[in-house]
């Protein structure tokens, strides 16, 4: 009888343990999630600015956290802490298999180390890839990196796979950006005054940028530059460039000055050739 009641307290208390560690473990996972989320949500600019790293040591914590708790948990039922020595003892043979069984998710691993040390994009850069894929880095994690595309869809895209591909980044070391706006005009209208037109447009825009160094000013450099970039079929083909802070603005600066261009245009006799055809009709055949 005594025995079994020691049996029954030392099996109560296994479970106790097994228990509490599991929950210790997830109690622990919490505090890391909260105390992070405190960090990343807080007002430092360096944090909210480029969150990588913190995002990617966060998922780090996690995953150690849980792989000790329930190795801890696991070790203390003592008919699985044999099935775990006689798996170490064949740890050279279990570690080949677990290569090759898990080398796509090591990679995956290893590449996103890669991504947080070497910064080829850090979370809210701007970034396309593939010429078709493009949006906002939202995270990276162990395994992989979700993009949020302009059309709020997220794009996941594993770690081993996005770091061999090419890809462009709007805000790699400098956020401002060019945006070339592309004008055609009839060869009959005036070249100087378009030119002028697009050049006053651009300037008077609130985000346009002026990049000219002090020296650029003194020897008479234009703020912004237009010039004809060539001979259509039917147009003179005018560029301009056009500076703004950011992607973002750079986008809207291009769609406002793109309509006040065309609305100068029309008041001031531009005009902007369009395609138009000359049809002709054969006569019908006479009736014999």
């Amino acid at each position: 009888m005594e025995q079994r009641w020691a049996d029954f307290l030392q099996d109560g208390m296994l479970v106790i343990t097994v228990v509490g560690i599991i929950a210790l473990t997830f109690f622990t996972a919490w505090l890391i999630k909260r105390a992070f989320t405190k960090i990343l949500s807080g007002d430092t600019n360096i944090i909210s600015d480029d969150p990588t790293n913190f995002r990617f040591i966060y998922y780090a914590l996690l995953g150690l956290v849980y792989t000790v708790g329930f190795g801890i948990a696991i070790w203390n039922i003592p008919f699985l802490r044999h099935v775990a020595q006689s798996m170490l003892a064949g740890a050279g043979i279990l570690a080949i298999v677990i290569g090759f069984a898990s080398q796509q998710a090591l990679g995956n691993i290893i590449s996103g180390v890669f991504i947080v040390m070497f910064k080829p994009y850090r979370i809210n850069d701007r970034i396309s890839l593939q010429n078709t894929l493009r949006g906002v880095v939202e995270d990276i994690n162990l395994r992989h990196t979700i993009i949020r595309n302009f059309e709020n869809q997220r794009i996941i895209i594993p770690n081993s796979v996005i770091s061999n591909e090419i890809l462009v980044n709007s805000n790699y070391t400098d956020d401002k950006i060019c945006k070339l706006i592309n004008i055609g005009i009839s060869y009959g209208s005036d070249i100087d005054l378009a030119k002028s037109i697009m050049a006053e447009e651009i300037a008077n825009h609130p985000v346009n940028m002026d990049i000219r160094s002090e020296e650029d000013i003194e020897a008479g450099v234009p703020r912004v530059m237009v010039r004809v970039i060539g001979l259509g079929e039917s147009s003179v083909n005018l560029r301009a460039w056009a500076w703004a802070p950011t992607p973002p603005d750079g986008f809207v600066m291009e769609c406002d000055v793109t309509e006040s261009i065309k609305k100068r245009f029309d008041r001031e006799g531009i005009v902007i050739p369009f395609p138009q055809r000359t049809l002709s009709y054969l006569d019908s055949p006479k009736e014999t």
